[in-house]
């Protein structure tokens, strides 16, 4: 626990097996109260090694990509009664020492949703990042930010962190099921005028660790602008997608 809230830790896993022992190995569980694991239909023994390590364990019987395990794990943190919740990749992409500093800052109060930014260390490129993917990264920031008029280092990062009210609160059901998910949650956080704080971040690719391919890349790239520009045409008054709807639909409450 942290400031008296309980911290939960879910893990979106697709084949992550060879990587599942070192990530559980670094997370302060002196801080860290639950661990969540949601299995996306691996082709490897990951549930069976989650189990084994004495995670809370659930298995999707069929692949239901990137965002609907992440609204499993959401839904369940709350359904166990999470109060501040981080997203970690069980592919130790991100190093889990900062959970706690992340979790920290939502805990006090501070913020209501903290990303672990790749580039505010400057480190993504020395860390593996393709060079193809950091320039669409920044890119495509730059676009979110001006387009938003949010001041984000990074859009595009798998480590973030949420008090329960975000996760309660937010139509997250409404968004994909694919990745870009994770542009859709950011721009509904910054719709609905939720504080974001950023960290620091090292990053680490290396073979074992999970990254989509050129096309999903492209495919990903496209749905973050459209995404956006939603985003904007909403403010406009020109749309009302579901995405932005208070009155979406919203993750199944415990």
């Amino acid at each position: 626990m942290l400031n008296g809230k309980k911290i939960t830790v879910v893990m979106p896993a697709y084949n992550a097996a060879a990587t599942l022992h070192r990530t559980l190995a670094e997370i302060d569980r002196t801080v860290v109260d639950d661990i969540i694991l949601v299995d996306d239909c691996s082709k490897d023994n990951t549930a069976q090694v989650a189990r084994e390590l004495g995670l809370r364990t659930l298995v999707h019987e069929k692949n239901r990509g990137y965002g609907g395990n992440q609204k499993t794990c959401y839904t369940e943190a709350l359904r166990t009664g999470a109060e501040v919740v981080v997203m970690l990749h069980p592919d130790y992409q991100y190093t889990p020492k900062l959970l706690t500093a992340m979790a920290s800052l939502i805990a006090v109060g501070q913020f209501d949703v903290v990303l672990g930014s790749r580039i505010l260390s400057g480190g993504a490129l020395s860390g593996g990042m393709p060079i193809y993917k950091y320039i669409a990264n920044r890119a495509l920031t730059a676009f979110e930010n001006v387009i938003t008029g949010a001041k984000l280092s990074e859009y595009h990062t798998g480590y973030r962190a949420f008090s329960a009210d975000v996760l309660r609160t937010l139509p997250l059901e409404e968004n994909s099921d694919d990745f870009v998910f994770d542009a859709q949650m950011l721009a509904q956080c910054i719709y609905f005028g939720y504080r974001i704080g950023e960290i620091s971040c090292p990053t680490r690719y290396e073979a074992d660790s999970s990254s989509i391919n050129f096309q999903r890349s492209v495919v990903y790239g496209l749905g973050v602008v459209g995404t956006t520009l939603q985003y904007r045409a909403t403010k406009l008054g020109l749309l009302s997608p579901n995405i932005f709807n208070p009155e979406g639909r919203k993750l199944s409450q415990p």
